[in-house]
């Protein structure tokens, strides 16, 4: 039986390639990356060998100490702690105690609202005020990720509250500031003023195994 001399039909390709790059693009324009954008800190110079380390002048009534050791156990001003939520209560009293308010540590304490007012202790063993005030963060190499970061959110969380209550916000809708913007950036300003963020987070060493 003689061959048919018709030709089979074929598909035409040249195209393909145009069609593949083009759903690679389709792809990676409407695909959501996740990124893990870590803490925002900001760190310290890199100390000069040449020069002898600044002495340390602060009183210790001034210092609110927290130390986490390799099993995750916590120290609070040498006292045993379980809960971290307790934390943002304890910063919030040391950081407004004005123990020792000059003229312009009154003058600060006496423009807070009631509520800030009212966690005021006046304790003169602890904080003067809140420009002296420092939280010392200190954490063993062994120490997990998540008890850092559960302590550290309960520090700056504290902050985030007196900021926020200063200027009738919450802290959320503090941090939700957009500075770009200068209402709002007059808002950020007056929240912060006279308040530094003053946590201190020291190299982690060996503190204690498990």
């Amino acid at each position: 039986m003689a061959r048919s001399g018709r030709k089979l039909p074929e598909v035409n390709s040249s195209s393909m390639a145009d069609i593949a790059f083009l759903l690679l693009v389709f792809f990676l324009v409407t695909t959501t990356i996740a990124t893990d954008k870590g803490l925002t800190l900001t760190l310290p110079p890199k100390a000069d060998p040449n020069e002898p380390p600044p002495d340390i002048t602060k009183n210790q009534r001034n210092i609110f100490k927290i130390l986490v050791n390799s099993s995750d156990r916590i120290l609070v001003e040498d006292e045993p702690m379980t809960d971290v939520k307790e934390l943002r209560s304890m910063v919030k009293e040391f950081v407004l105690n004005f123990g020792k308010a000059d003229e312009d540590a009154q003058a600060l304490y006496n423009a807070l609202p009631q509520s800030l007012k009212a966690l005021s202790l006046k304790n003169e063993s602890s904080s003067d005020n809140p420009k002296e005030a420092v939280i010392s963060f200190k954490a063993d190499r062994g120490t997990s990720y998540d008890i850092y970061i559960a302590i550290l959110d309960e520090l700056q969380g504290a902050y985030y509250e007196i900021y926020g209550e200063r200027v009738g916000l919450t802290a959320d809708e503090f941090r939700a500031l957009d500075r770009k913007k200068p209402d709002e950036q007059a808002k950020y300003t007056a929240a912060r003023n006279g308040f530094p963020m003053n946590i201190s987070i020291a190299e982690p060493t060996k503190i204690g195994g498990k």
